[in-house]
């Protein structure tokens, strides 16, 4: 069953997280693909994620599906104008990739091309207009099309945090399903009861919800995202109980696994986000029971 026909049997969806690579050597993309197949309901592709230049999200789409995956791209308005994002979402239809996630664009000063111009000629709901134009039959210009591409199109929260982060995330979320996106997934989720209250507020919008899942690799990335995420609710016994595990990688995918359990009764589905350690992705599912 395709990733759109789970959705709309709101049934429960797991999907995978995979970066293409810096260069051209595919074989970890593929290989690492090839152990997810069957397993999942579909793998999202970052297109330049946290502003690193990188194997575009599109031919990572189209190489995973030629190994029997279902693909999501990220699409996002900071590298090109409306022109350009039209001809590649139009590219994206013909190639077979028809599931989308409109995302934020990280901060230029991120970058590892920080003399790169930012572009920003639409903003996230003026790029879900423009999709939804596409499928009209017409682009931006008001030109018909030879042929309409058909999108499965969600879109990205920015923050869990309490209070005005949250609620302002929210409003954008609401604009920008206004705007044609159909399912919304959150950023990683550590402590689900913490996140209980947004979560909540969320599935009562009507769409699916799916809850990022994010491998913490080690003490250092939990006290930075502690520190620096307050919408990730990292606690400091969790913090303590990576630190004192005898066996760290393995205690960090047995966390990743409860809080997908955790999720199960939760959100419609779940994005496992491993960055950089796909392979550790079956060992997650495994541990799920997935």
């Amino acid at each position: 069953m395709s990733f759109l026909k789970r959705l709309t049997a709101k049934e429960f969806v797991v999907l995978a997280e995979m970066h293409t690579p810096k260069g051209v050597d595919i074989s970890r993309l593929v290989n690492d693909g090839r152990r997810l197949k069957g397993r999942v309901d579909a793998v999202l592709v970052p297109d330049m994620d946290n502003g690193i230049m990188r194997l575009s999200a599109l031919a990572g789409g189209v190489l995973l599906q030629q190994q029997g995956l279902e693909a999501i791209i990220a699409v996002y308005c900071r590298d090109k104008n409306r022109m350009a994002l039209q001809g590649d979402l139009l590219a994206a239809h013909v190639l077979g990739v028809q599931n989308l996630i409109v995302v934020p664009s990280a901060d230029m000063a991120q970058s590892d091309h920080r003399d790169a111009k930012p572009v920003f000629d639409l903003d996230e709901a003026g790029l879900l207009n423009a999709i939804a134009t596409l499928q009209e039959g017409k682009d931006l210009g008001s030109a018909d099309l030879d042929g309409r591409p058909f999108f499965n199109t969600g879109c990205a929260l920015a923050s869990l945090a309490d209070g005005a982060p949250f609620d302002e995330a929210l409003e954008a979320v609401k604009a920008q399903l206004a705007a044609g996106a159909t399912f919304v997934i959150t950023p990683p989720v550590f402590d689900v009861q913490a996140c209980a209250g947004p979560l909540k507020k969320l599935g009562e919008l009507g769409v699916p919800i799916i809850a990022a899942v994010f491998l913490i690799k080690s003490v250092a990335v939990a006290r930075y995202l502690a520190r620096n995420d307050a919408g990730a609710h990292v606690s400091d016994a969790l913090i303590q109980r990576i630190k004192k595990a005898a066996d760290r990688e393995s205690e960090a995918v047995k966390i990743a696994a409860e809080i997908v359990q955790a999720l199960g009764s939760v959100t419609q589905g779940v994005l496992l986000q491993t960055h950089g350690w796909e392979h550790r992705l079956p060992a997650i599912l495994d541990m799920a029971g997935l």
